[in-house]
């Protein structure tokens, strides 16, 4: 039986529950009846509510929560136009909880119910700012098997988000609790897909993290909703986190990491149009229209990931006067070399045009805002204060 602080019990005085337990939900209503009462077993002695955002189901989900909240403070939640995905559902359901402590699961069964008092306990003695329930800690365990690949994915995912999880052996968790006055400390909440934990360690600028061995068992109905798609929205929130956290290095490393992968390309297109031996005047304009098709390619996802936090409602317009500005700049930096350096070697007909290009595109999107990469529109004024 759970005892009581002096604090949570002024807490439910004020008609307050103690715990809200957040359950994002997609087709799910085959695991409900099973994971409810266990969540209700677990929080014995507690005041709590259960909140089951549901981004639309297609299945039975709507009636069996009726059902189930004639037994159980349960709530069903739904988002008739989801977006942002899971994380953008347990977010919904963050700021419609009342409780004092916020705890994120799954609606699966993969997620213990029965670890609820344990992830809340170093929050209730103050030992944490936020709890992991984790896979990796000593005590911790998988039902799973993983393949090789399947781990070197998991261990890279974590590598990538070791600058903004610290020490966490396991912050990709979606099993989870933190304090009310936690997360309305937030800075620019902007969830996308599944690691809505880690955006909140990130924005919520957690200190102390407290991890607590968890058995991740096995999915008991219904299917996975981890996909390729799924890593790749993945890959984009790490990017507005390296944004938020980074805001100036992060431009600086994403312009690198297309400027080399353009220029790459840029020269293989360069190397095959010598060999077939059309006009040097050509060459170096030809082959910067291929560098620019790779940076277009990083555009689009920019602008898919991006788009409400834009500047610009028109960013391919800006996009297609920056890219001719930079061909225009190539081609009379190509036209030169062979005019000045006649007979030009190859290498300088390719580095002095595509670096005169290249400049150009740095001077062009830092005055437009074009940077490659997505941050909110206050920080942009913040920046621009400064």
């Amino acid at each position: 039986m759970h005892e009581r602080s002096a604090s949570d019990m002024v807490w439910a005085a004020m008609g307050v529950p103690e715990v809200s337990i957040i359950i994002p939900t997609l087709n799910e209503a085959a695991n409900l009846p099973v994971l409810v009462p266990q969540i209700a077993a677990a929080l014995d002695g507690r005041t709590y509510e259960i909140l089951i955002v549901d981004d639309n189901s297609t299945d039975d989900t709507a009636a069996v929560c009726a059902r189930l909240a004639e037994q159980y403070l349960l709530r069903l939640i739904v988002r008739t136009r989801p977006h942002a995905g899971l994380g953008g559902a347990v977010l919904h359901g963050l700021q419609q909880a009342r409780g004092r402590r916020f705890v994120v699961m799954d609606a699966d069964l993969q997620h213990p119910p029965q670890k609820i008092p344990g992830l809340l306990a170093p929050l209730e003695r103050g030992e944490a700012d936020f709890a992991l329930g984790s896979r990796y800690v000593s005590g911790g365990s998988m039902a799973e098997k993983w393949g090789p690949m399947r781990r070197l994915n998991s261990r890279i995912a974590t590598m990538l988000a070791r600058p903004f999880a610290g020490s966490a052996t396991d912050p990709m968790s979606g099993f989870f609790a933190l304090n009310r006055e936690t997360f309305e400390s937030a800075e620019r909440l902007t969830p996308l897909g599944y690691k809505i934990g880690l955006e909140l360690m990130c924005k919520c600028r957690v200190q102390r993290v407290a991890e607590v061995p968890i058995h991740f068992g096995e999915r008991q109905a219904g299917q996975s909703k981890l996909s390729l798609r799924e890593q790749f929205r993945y890959l984009e929130h790490l990017s507005r986190l390296y944004d938020f956290c980074y805001p100036r290095l992060s431009p600086i490393a994403k312009f690198t990491v297309v400027l080399v992968l353009s220029w790459l390309i840029g020269l293989g297109v360069f190397q095959l149009l010598l060999v077939v031996d059309v006009q040097p005047v050509l060459v170096p304009p030809v082959a910067y229209l291929a560098a620019i098709a790779v940076t277009a390619v990083f555009h689009v996802r920019y602008i898919r990931a991006q788009r409400e936090f834009l500047l610009t409602r028109q960013p391919w317009r800006e996009f297609l006067l920056i890219a001719v500005g930079e061909l225009v700049v190539c081609a009379l930096a190509g036209a030169w070399v062979i005019w000045r350096l006649d007979p030009a070697h190859a290498l300088e007909l390719f580095v002095i045009p595509f670096a005169a290009a290249t400049v150009t595109r740095y001077v062009l999107r830092k005055e437009l805002m074009q940077d490659i990469r997505g941050l909110r529109r206050e920080l942009r004024r913040e920046e621009l204060r400064q």
